[in-house]
Formats: C-alpha cells, sequence, structure tokens
C-alpha cells in the first residue's frame, strides 16, 4: 500500500514540470502526507488543472464519508470490478504529485521508515482517481485515491504492494477522459522500473504525522545495519 508521501516542491514548480493549464489550487510543500490531508492533483476536462483534493476517496454514492479513511488506496487488479472505483476509473482519473513514498522495514521489533523516489529526484505522478461527494447538508468534497500495483525488485523486500507511478509518457494517456481503451489504461499500471529508483533510511520522526518538516526526507545520520539500499 502506500499511506504516507512527500510533496516537497511549493505548486509554481509543479504546475511548470507538468505544464498545467491553470493553477486553481495553492499548497505547500509537505514532507509527511497522510490520509485525510490535502493533496495536490492534476485532472483534465476542457483544460489540465492542478487543484488540491483530500486523500482518501468518498464515492459519490456513500452515505458516510468516514469510508474514505479505508479508501487511500485502489488496486489496479480491483478497479473495473470494485464499485468504489469502477465509474472514477472510467471517466475520473488524476494524477497525484509526490517526490517520494514512506515505507517501514521490519528488523525485528522495530519499524525502520525508508524513503523510496527516483534517482533523478524529479517530481512524479501517482496514477490516481477521484470522485465527488455531496454532503446532505449540501458541501461537496472532492477526493482521491492511489493506485497501487505489485512491487518492483526494489520495494519487493520491504512490502508486497507499491504506488504506481506513471511514465512520462503515459500521463497523457490516463488523464484523458475521453479514452475508454481500459485495457490499455490496465497495461499503464505496472510496477516502476527498479533500476531507476532508490531508497533510504530516514529518520523516524516521520513515524509521528504531527512532524512535517524538510528534516525528515534527509537520511537517518545513524542507519540501522543490514540496510539493503543506498
Amino acid at each position: 500500500m502506500c499511506g504516507r508521501f512527500v510533496r516537497k516542491r511549493n505548486t509554481s514548480e509543479l504546475a511548470t514540470e507538468f505544464g498545467v493549464d491553470e493553477v486553481v489550487d495553492e499548497l505547500p510543500p509537505s514532507f509527511n502526507i497522510a490520509p485525510t490531508h490535502d493533496v495536490s492533483v492534476i485532472v483534465r476536462d476542457d483544460s489540465t488543472r492542478l487543484v488540491s483534493m483530500r486523500w482518501g476517496l468518498i464515492p459519490w454514492w456513500a452515505d458516510d464519508p468516514s469510508i474514505g479513511s479505508r479508501m487511500i488506496n485502489a488496486r489496479a487488479e480491483k478497479l473495473n470490478s470494485k464499485g468504489a472505483f469502477k465509474d472514477s476509473f472510467r471517466s475520473r482519473r488524476c494524477l497525484v504529485l509526490g517526490d517520494g513514498f514512506y515505507e517501514w522495514r521490519k528488523q525485528g521489533k522495530v519499524k525502520i521508515p525508508l524513503l523510496f523516489h527516483l534517482k533523478s529526484d524529479r517530481p512524479f505522478a501517482f496514477a490516481g482517481l477521484y470522485d465527488v461527494w455531496k454532503s446532505p447538508l449540501g458541501p461537496r468534497l472532492t477526493t482521491c485515491t492511489i493506485i497501487t500495483t505489485t512491487p518492483n525488485g526494489l520495494v519487493e523486500p520491504i512490502h508486497n504492494r507499491m504506488p504506481v507511478i506513471l511514465s512520462k509518457d503515459a500521463e497523457a494517456f490516463w488523464l484523458d477522459p475521453t479514452i475508454e481503451e481500459f485495457d490499455r489504461l490496465l497495461a499503464l499500471l505496472s510496477p516502476y522500473a527498479a533500476d531507476e529508483m532508490d531508497a533510504y533510511e530516514v529518520s523516524s520522526l516521520v513515524n509521528s504525522v504531527n512532524n512535517d518538516s524538510p528534516d525528515l526526507v534527509e537520511p537517518a545520520t545513524s542507519p540501522q545495519p543490514g540496510l539493503l539500499f543506498s
């Protein structure tokens, strides 16, 4: 799964990097993004826009918005069958922007946080879905989920799932709401190339969602022995 990630660029940098037509919502960098936090997302309809959404998808038909806390991830294999994701897969696909994601390596009774990122250190797009839920009291809430797939060779020793990071060539195809070639869309949801990624141990301060500073993405000063990555 993907339960915590990083977005260390500001909105203007992301807008330039991904070539959006319009920035609707500004968000500051965040180094410890957790479920229910607002995230930077790219959507496309008549134009390509950078907006904010709450992480944790609430389907339009839900009676209780608390379902969103259980919908932070969507398994790629179930997008065409699971009711909570099926409609969004067909017409509400998006890019969730980040620079890295955290996973925890078990060492005895201790869990050691690792930051996975691209070797290029460039921001990237997770494949995502979104939906708009209307409260009985009137307000609308736009929420999203991050799609997961089987792990690549770098992530596999740590976790049996990883978030889908789309290649630059795949981003436009995934975003296009007119595309209904679902087999081709599903083919995009494969593990990112392991040789283009890296991981390293970071401070245990990331374990608390109350901590959010650039220090969290710095390599740990005293790494635990036996770490598999540089």
